[in-house]
């Protein structure tokens, strides 16, 4: 195993009230030393999750969304930040029926992503939900979500999708396809 970089400088060189802007600097094993700087969460780090929420045995639900980002509506899965002191299939849940108005009475953790290590901290954590139902809870989306079905055998036409860009949403919808198949319980 690599031996990491020393930090020998760690300076917060911005700051707005979601983020903050840290600058390190660095010195590899081999003595080359490098500045970088990388997005981190300004709140204390509770994490966010993401949900595939499984309709039925072929179909996952998405839902729209303005995302200030892209500065457009964009389709993608259920997600959302975790409580302080929350569990993580119960902010699932939470966020499920929030954004989509449903619950799920099978909710199991599967996987930890990042959207991009090389310049941000923030993770999230993917969730299979099933056996839907219908429960809605007030979140907090300036406007209501309009919700969408994706088959999971049709993968490959969601990137074609002008609203669909979300990287972390797709490796999710991909390896719940590869989960579920190989479980049995999918096929294409």
């Amino acid at each position: 195993m690599r031996q990491k970089p020393t930090i020998l400088a760690r300076e917060i060189v911005a700051s707005s009230r979601l983020f903050k802007v840290e600058e390190l600097q660095l010195r590899f094993a081999n003595g080359v030393e490098r500045t970088y700087e990388r997005l981190a969460s300004k709140g204390s780090g509770y994490g966010a999750v993401m949900i595939v929420a499984m309709a039925d045995a072929q179909h996952a639900l998405l839902v729209e969304e303005y995302c200030a980002g892209t500065d457009d509506y964009q389709i993608s899965l259920p997600k959302g930040l975790i409580e302080p002191g929350e569990d993580v299939l119960v902010a699932a849940n939470r966020e499920l029926m929030e954004e989509a108005g449903f619950g799920a009475r099978q909710l199991e953790l599967l996987t930890e992503l990042s959207l991009s290590p090389g310049y941000m901290s923030q993770k999230i954590q993917v969730v299979l939900a099933r056996d839907l139902y219908p429960e809605s809870l007030p979140g907090d989306e300036p406007e209501s979500m309009r919700v969408e079905r994706v088959n999971l055998g049709e993968l490959s036409n969601l990137v074609q999708h002008p609203q669909f860009s979300e990287g972390r949403a797709l490796a999710a919808l991909y390896l719940v396809r590869d989960l579920l198949t190989q479980r049995g319980e999918f096929s294409l």
